[in-house]
């Protein structure tokens, strides 16, 4: 500021010490006296060298704040960042320079304009300092962060206030669009665009549209705007007027707006309600979409609402009589009705007569035959049957109905078609754990208990001998017509071939089996004639000291034979211990008889030696005497 001023000082100096110099003086003194010169007038011959001796007038105190004044007030003092205004002075092709008081003007990329329509010199313009000199020695300027901070100042006082703002979506982003709020760029997430999902972002890119802030980050400088908030606002505002409105009963007019399994959700014009899906129809429906449609307008009734929870209850079905209150008067027990099966239990089955309209066949009402029958099995959903209306409560609306009693029941005449002895084909319908229920005809059936499936095989489960699905022979063993039970035999077909078996498997006969299942009491083994026995698991024992093993063939000795209880128990051991014993008795035998034949042999002998006579004792006598003499006279 002061840098004019001491330049006028040292002006003044200068001329001031040529003035007073000494040796200007003396030199001028001394110098011998030339001629003359002509005088010659100049711009300064006016000027009073004489003010004082340094050539620099005086100034009042106030005259000299009057002109420190003025010089201060030409420049100003500017900070890098900070935003000022300033004038257009000129336009280039790339640049807008720009005075803002500065000692040099600023230059402005003419991008950062595009914006201004008809930009001419002398327009007054808000920029930033970016730089009060760069590389270039040139004051670098900026509109754009000039706008940017005003928008940013802008925008974080509307997010304080609350106040709707206007931006323009200019492109579309990832989970979002981008929208310009001030003419800086904030973010609009997907999910804050309208209350309803939206999958197209596209369709917004350009448009105009209405805003709040409703988030901010001081740290990036960054914004979250949300168009949706407006929305809910509005919704919340018709909301309240709808539910201070609202009553038990009232019928409003929605529009389906989304369709889950349990229900579908309808807008009531700001305010949602669930029409549950037993609300919809008075028959039973799978999933709501079998009636009602995205975006269809219905009339529904208020069935229940929560002023707390803003939860309404409501219900379409409800706008029709229900319709067991019109059921046709000709439906009375005893009619004929044709239904659709639209729900299975374990005791049975309901037909829909009508919507609405529902009897129950029970399980005992199926068939005349008294076997058990699983309804999950014998109905599906969706077939139709013809069923006799056994029982109506129109006040409790409840039906039971009758397949079976579509026709005649042919337990009254069962002697005639399956007396006792007679042989029949049936298919297997169930299998218990003690025996197959056997379906001779529709309504007649039987039970073949386990133990009448074989006379030779003992079966753990009937599974083992038959399915369900197959065919059998069977015979009539006995008819229980008071209870509708037939008892059914399958191996009386055949003579009972223990009878004959008894000779061939006596006590002590040996016959080649295959062990077919071992446990630890002992092992099934397979026979000839199909017949099974049973080793207790000490007869299993081999000669080696190891046992007979499972799918292995063997000698098995029969040990007991029981016709009655139709058992036969076998022994491997009892072979090679009773051919033990048997060598053993061998032997004895042996050296009993070699015993005796030598016994029989002396014996023999004895008696083929004669006895001696007196005359030979005598005789012998005297040879003894010589003998004794021969002796002694030794």
């Amino acid at each position: 500021m002061n840098l004019f001023k001491k330049q006028l000082n040292a002006d003044a100096q200068d001329n001031s010490g040529a003035q007073d110099s000494p040796e200007v003086t003396t030199a001028t003194t001394n110098a011998p006296v030339a001629e003359a010169a002509p005088v010659v007038e100049t711009a300064h011959d006016d000027f009073d060298w004489s003010i004082d001796k340094r050539n620099v007038s005086h100034y009042k105190e106030s005259e000299r704040m009057k002109y420190d004044k003025v010089y201060d007030d030409t420049f100003v003092q500017i900070e890098d960042g900070e935003i000022v205004k300033g004038s257009v002075v000129a336009l280039t092709k790339t640049d807008v320079v720009v005075n803002i008081g500065f000692k040099s003007d600023g230059l402005v990329s003419l991008n950062e304009f595009r914006d201004v329509q008809g930009l001419k010199v002398g327009d007054d313009v808000e920029v930033m300092v970016v730089e009060k000199e760069d590389r270039s020695g040139n004051l670098h300027l900026s509109r754009k962060s000039a706008r940017i901070y005003r928008a940013w100042e802008r925008i974080v006082e509307v997010h304080k206030t609350g106040e709707v703002i206007t931006g323009t979506v200019t492109s579309k982003t990832k989970g979002g669009l981008i929208v310009d709020v001030f003419g800086m760029e904030t973010f609009l997430p997907g999910s804050q665009i309208d209350v309803k999902p939206v999958t197209d972002y596209d369709q917004f890119v350009g448009k105009t549209m209405e805003f709040k802030v409703v988030k901010i980050n001081e740290t990036i400088k960054n914004a979250v705007v949300s168009h949706k908030a407006l929305i809910e606002s509005d919704i919340e505002a018709q909301r309240a007027e709808i539910m201070s409105k609202l009553e038990k009963g009232q019928v409003l007019e929605g529009v389906v707006k989304n369709i889950t399994d349990f229900g579908a959700f309808m807008d009531l014009g700001g305010l949602d309600g669930l029409l549950y899906i037993t609300d919809i129809s008075w028959g039973r429906i799978s999933h709501p979409s079998e009636v009602v449609k995205m975006d269809q307008k219905l009339q529904v009734v208020v069935l229940d609402f929560d002023d707390d929870k803003k939860r309404i209850s409501l219900g379409l079905k409800q706008l029709t009589p229900h319709p067991w209150d019109v059921l046709p008067e000709g439906l009375a027990e005893g009619s004929v009705v044709k239904g659709k099966v639209v729900n299975i239990e374990d005791y049975g089955a309901f037909l829909e007569i009508q919507p609405g309209v529902e009897g129950l066949v029970h399980v005992s009402e199926i068939t005349w035959a008294n076997t058990p029958i699983n309804a999950k099995e014998f109905f599906k959903l969706g077939d139709e049957y013809e069923a006799k209306v056994v029982t109506l409560d129109k006040d409790a609306r409840k039906m039971s109905l009758s397949i079976k009693q579509m026709s005649q029941d042919p337990w009254n005449t069962i002697e005639n078609k399956f007396p006792e002895g007679s042989k029949h084909k049936g298919l297997v319908k169930n299998i218990t754990p003690y025996g197959v229920f056997v379906e001779l005809e529709p309504g007649i059936g039987g039970m073949i208990h386990i133990s009448d499936l074989s006379w030779l095989k003992r079966f753990n489960h009937p599974t083992d001998y038959t399915k369900v699905g197959e065919q059998i022979d069977v015979i009539i063993l006995s008819i229980d017509k008071e209870n509708r039970k037939l008892q059914l035999g399958h191996k009386q077909l055949e003579e009972d071939p223990w009878n004959a078996l008894e000779d061939t498997f006596a006590v002590g006969s040996i016959h080649e089996g295959t062990v077919t299942r071992k446990d630890d009491k002992g092992a099934l083994v397979q026979l000839q004639y199909g017949l099974e026995g049973f080793a207790p698991n000490r007869h299993l024992d081999k000669e080696d000291g190891k046992q007979v093993q499972a799918d292995e063939t063997a000698q098995f000795m029969v040990i007991e034979f029981d016709r009655n209880e139709k058992r036969i128990v076998l022994s491997h051991s009892r072979i090679w211990q009773q051919q033990e014993v048997e060598t053993k008795e061998a032997a004895k035998k042996e050296a009993k008889a070699e015993s005796d034949n030598t016994k029989k042999a002396v014996k023999n002998i004895q008696a083929k030696v004669e006895k001696a006579t007196l005359g030979d004792l005598g005789a012998l006598a005297e040879i003894k005497a010589k003998l004794q003499e021969g002796e002694d006279g030794k």
